[in-house]
C-alpha cells in the first residue's frame, strides 16, 4: 500500500551514527493528532528525508563518513530499498528534489561537497552526480574550519541555493541542462552568523543562523532587511529548522539550547515580530513539520516526536508523543 494522507516518515541516527534509532519509520495521524507505528525498515543514519513531487518515492541521506543516499519505495507497509550508492561526500546531511522531479541535490556537511543527482524517469539515479567541492572557512575556528553544506533549496529561476555553515555563505548553482555554478557566485552572509535553513516567501529570503542564533530576512537581490533572534530566552541558542505554515502566515523556528518552537509573524514590508514561544515537547529539536491541525517535533535527544495542536497557528503541547530512536527528520507524505 503506498503512503499519503495522514502518513508520516520519520528518519534519524542510528548506532553507529550517533544515536538509537533503527532506520526509517512509517506512522499514522489519528483524530487527535497522536501517532500510531505502521512500519520500520532499517537503514543506516537516514537523517533526512525528501519525497519525490509524483512518484511514491522517498530520498534519504545516510550520514556518515563515507556518505550515501537512498531511496526508498513510500510504502506504508515497510518502505523498501529500490537504489543506493555514495553521496560524492562525507556526513550527507540534507537532500532534496526540485519541483519537476529532474535533480535531487545533497548537501554534505562533512567536506561541504554539494552534489547533483539526474534522477531518470523512474525516479532513479541516473549517472553519476555532479559534484561541487567546498572551500574557505568562517570566523568561528571550533565549526568554522571548512565547509559544511547543510541545506539545499530549489529556487525560482532555475536556481539551487546551498547554505554553508563552515563559510558563511549562500552557494548558488543553475540547474539547466546540467548543474553549474551561478555566474554571480555566493552570497556572503555575516561573519560567525553559521547559515544553516533558509525559507522563502512573497520574494523574502528567511535564513536562519545557526551559530549566531538569529534570523535574517533578505530581498530577491540578496540585500540584508533586517535581524531578529530566534527566541526569547537567554543563554547559547542553536537554531535548526525554520519553515513557514502552510497557509503562509507564520514563520517557525526550532530552537535548540532553549528546547522551544518560536512563532513569527511578518510585518507589512516582510519583517519578522515574535508572537509566541512554547516547549517543543522534549529535547534538542532538529526538525519538525506540520500536518493537519498539528505539529510534530523531531526530538533528537529525548527519543520523540512530540504533538502540538496548532490553535490560530501556534502550536500548543498536548502532552502526547511518538518514542523513537534519535529522530531527526519528520515529514508528511503526499496525498
Amino acid at each position: 500500500m503506498e503512503a499519503g494522507n495522514g502518513m508520516l516518515f520519520i528518519g534519524g541516527y542510528t548506532p553507529g551514527t550517533g544515536g538509537s534509532g533503527t532506520g526509517l519509520t512509517v506512522v499514522r495521524r489519528e483524530g487527535n493528532g497522536e501517532l500510531k507505528a505502521l512500519a520500520e525498515t532499517a537503514a543506516t543514519g537516514p537523517s533526512f528525508l525528501a519525497f519525490h513531487p509524483r512518484l511514491p518515492i522517498v530520498y534519504a541521506v545516510l550520514e556518515c563518513e563515507e556518505g550515501g543516499v537512498a531511496a526508498f519505495s513510500a510504502d506504508a507497509e515497510g518502505p523498501a530499498l529500490l537504489a543506493e550508492g555514495p553521496s560524492g561526500g562525507s556526513y550527507p546531511c540534507h537532500v532534496a528534489v526540485d519541483p519537476s522531479g529532474t535533480w535531487l541535490s545533497v548537501a554534505n556537511y562533512g567536506d561541504g561537497t554539494v552534489a547533483v543527482f539526474r534522477l531518470g524517469s523512474s525516479g532513479l539515479f541516473d549517472g553519476r552526480p555532479h559534484l561541487f567541492p567546498g572551500e574557505g572557512h568562517g570566523a568561528d575556528p571550533a565549526r568554522q574550519a571548512g565547509p559544511h553544506a547543510h541545506q539545499s533549496t530549489f529556487g525560482p529561476g532555475r536556481t539551487l541555493y546551498a547554505t554553508d555553515l563552515g563559510t558563511d555563505r549562500i552557494r548558488r548553482f543553475t540547474t539547466g541542462a546540467a548543474p553549474a555554478p551561478h555566474p554571480d557566485g555566493p552570497v556572503i552572509m555575516p561573519a560567525g552568523m553559521g547559515p544553516r535553513h533558509m525559507a522563502r516567501r512573497d520574494g523574502r529570503w528567511y535564513v536562519a543562523g545557526e551559530l549566531d542564533g538569529a534570523i535574517r530576512v533578505y530581498d530577491d537581490g540578496w540585500r540584508e532587511l533586517g535581524a531578529v533572534p530566534a527566541t526569547g530566552s537567554a543563554g547559547r541558542n542553536l537554531v535548526s529548522h525554520i519553515d513557514l505554515s502552510p497557509d503562509g502566515r507564520h514563520l517557525y523556528a526550532a530552537n535548540r539550547g532553549p528546547d522551544t518552537i518560536a512563532v513569527f509573524g511578518f510585518t507589512g514590508d516582510g519583517g519578522l515580530t515574535l508572537l509566541a514561544e512554547v516547549g517543543c515537547g522534549g529535547l534538542w529539536p532538529r526538525h519538525f513539520t506540520v500536518a493537519g491541525d498539528h505539529m510534530y517535533v523531531a526530538n533528537q535527544r529525548s527519543d520523540n516526536v512530540a504533538v502540538l495542536a496548532l490553535h490560530d497557528g501556534v502550536p500548543v503541547p498536548t502532552g502526547l508523543a511518538f518514542e523513537v530512536g534519535s529522530p531527526s527528520c519528520v515529514l508528511p507524505a503526499p496525498v
